[in-house]
């Protein structure tokens, strides 16, 4: 079994709420908006990290990390990518991608709405982890976590990490 925390949009923002749920992981999933090198590096420091660049991403996220990730994971077959769309609203080149590579779970970022919804005209679960960052217009920065074993993906769940302009109770002690 592996513990797998999913974040997006960090827009450069990790605060110790975050860092405290990716740690208790068996790995960190980052689907793109990072913002920084220093944030990918804060986050590969608490569990193994596979990520993907958003549209805010320099070069030196680029170079660090692919426009889309096919992984598979204990029996999941994944694709991760930043802009990705949701079901019924997915680009041309997003719907040809799912067809051709047929993944379990594919997981976006992107629009800062979190979602997981099962996409009945391909087969898969959606997911899009929101916005972990404070950069936007989202409400509650979140991240989804969950539990894949033997093919199976158990435990989804939405962790609600505090409000955009907020940080964390653990940052508000250490200030």
């Amino acid at each position: 079994m592996k513990r797998i925390a999913v974040l997006s949009d960090t827009h450069g923002y990790l605060d110790e709420g975050i860092l405290r749920h990716i740690r208790d992981c068996d790995e960190a999933w980052h689907a793109g908006d990072i913002g920084s090198a220093e944030v990918s590096e804060a986050l590969q420091a608490c569990a193994p990290l596979r990520a993907v660049y958003g549209n805010i991403d320099g070069g030196e996220l680029r170079q660090m990390h692919p426009e889309h990730l096919h992984m598979d994971c204990e029996g999941i077959r994944v694709w991760m990518t930043h802009i990705g769309g949701k079901p019924g609203r997915y680009s041309p080149a997003i719907r040809a991608g799912l067809a051709k590579h047929k993944p379990d779970l594919f997981i976006c970022g992107h629009s800062h709405i979190c979602m997981l919804q099962r996409d009945k005209q391909f087969g898969h679960i959606h997911m899009n982890p929101g916005a972990a960052g404070r950069h936007g217009f989202h409400q509650k920065r979140t991240l989804i976590k969950m539990e894949l074993e033997k093919g199976k993906i158990a435990a989804m769940k939405v962790v609600e990490l505090g409000g955009r302009s907020s940080r964390s109770p653990e940052d508000k002690r250490n200030t």
